[in-house]
């Protein structure tokens, strides 16, 4: 525990900052960054927290709580609890009023306790680590660098199917009609959205299986601590109901599917699977096109497709967001 000022730090297990969030859930800052939620947060570490440190804090003034800090030690520098491999964006969650005084507690209890560099990324800019710990750096004189690291792509969702299909170039229209009736043709097409934990759990290994199968990339991709890391991933984030897995059937046979998130607000497009046998009605992008179809009739404001320059995203409207990342020295530069 370090003190700065009146606010303090506190060390915090998963489980106790799991407990924290949870009775401040009405907060809509502490749910801004799907990937830093504790549920996230656990299956990440107890997928691939093996060697490092875990250094997850809250900083509270009196019974206020004015942020989450979800920090690891790796190597002698301080991150994200997270890798850019599985985790698309990260961040502080940090009471919007009170930002200021939560970085200057936490820069204080970190210097405290011997840590001299920070490596935060990826981080979006309209993050709170982008927005308000980098000017800060900038202003204590700490050597600072930002660098381009990716991008993402999302898109804001019309009130209707034939809104979105309208904002489309004539061209990309035609071919997303095209694509559709050839879908349509090959077969009895259905979509469907399983949103309850014990449907997931008996579907999420057939996901799995469309993920390997798509191409020999993703195969390799999917290792056994993948595999147990997308698992938890489903089981923990179903349980809150954050987690939608969409499955396009061509004569009941799984043709291809699509895993997702929803917070309420956005529904984030983690990663999806398909049938080589279906390949040739483009069953990989139409799962994504039904999941976009889905989601506007859910009513949700907001399509994230999440990191990669796959060219489709821009073809489908969504527009980019770059990805950054900040490597600082903990001391003054002056």
């Amino acid at each position: 525990m370090g003190i700065s000022r009146t606010a303090i730090v506190y060390r915090e297990s998963l489980d106790s900052i799991e407990s924290v969030w949870r009775a401040a859930s009405s907060a809509a800052w502490l749910n801004r960054c799907l990937f830093i939620t504790p549920p996230w947060l656990r299956a990440w570490w107890e997928s691939f927290g093996a060697g490092r440190e875990a250094a997850l804090a809250t900083i509270r003034q009196a019974d206020r709580l004015l942020g989450l800090a979800p920090l690891m030690v790796e190597a002698g520098e301080v991150s994200f609890m997270g890798d850019p491999e599985v985790c698309d964006a990260l961040d502080f969650a940090v009471d919007p009023d009170r930002t200021r005084e939560f970085f200057r507690t936490l820069l204080d209890h970190l210097r405290e306790s011997g840590m001299q560099r920070l490596n935060l990324g990826p981080i979006r800019p309209d993050s709170v680590t982008y927005r308000c710990l980098v000017p800060l750096l900038e202003q204590s004189g700490c050597p600072l660098t930002l660098v381009d690291e990716d991008v993402s792509y999302e898109m804001e969702l019309p009130s209707d199917w034939d809104g979105f299909l309208q904002r489309l170039g004539a061209k990309q229209r035609h071919e997303v009609r095209r694509k559709l009736r050839r879908l349509h043709e090959a077969g009895t097409v259905r979509f469907r959205v399983l949103d309850q934990p014990t449907a997931i759990a008996a579907a999420f290994p057939r996901f799995l299986e469309l993920f390997r199968d798509s191409r020999p990339d993703k195969a390799a991709f999917m290792t056994a601590p993948m595999s147990e890391f997308f698992q938890r991933l489903a089981r923990y984030l179903g349980a809150i109901g954050r987690v939608r897995l969409g499955l396009l059937e061509v004569d009941e046979a799984p043709a291809a599917m699509v895993f997702c998130f929803d917070d309420g607000d956005t529904v984030f497009l983690y990663n999806n699977g398909y049938d080589p046998r279906f390949r040739q009605v483009d069953v990989g992008l139409l799962s994504k096109l039904l999941s976009v179809q889905d989601s506007i009739e859910r009513g949700r404001r907001r399509y994230d497709f999440l990191k990669g320059n796959e060219i489709y995203k821009q073809r489908l409207g969504a527009e980019p967001v770059p990805i950054y990342r900040c490597r600082a020295e903990l001391r003054s530069g002056r």
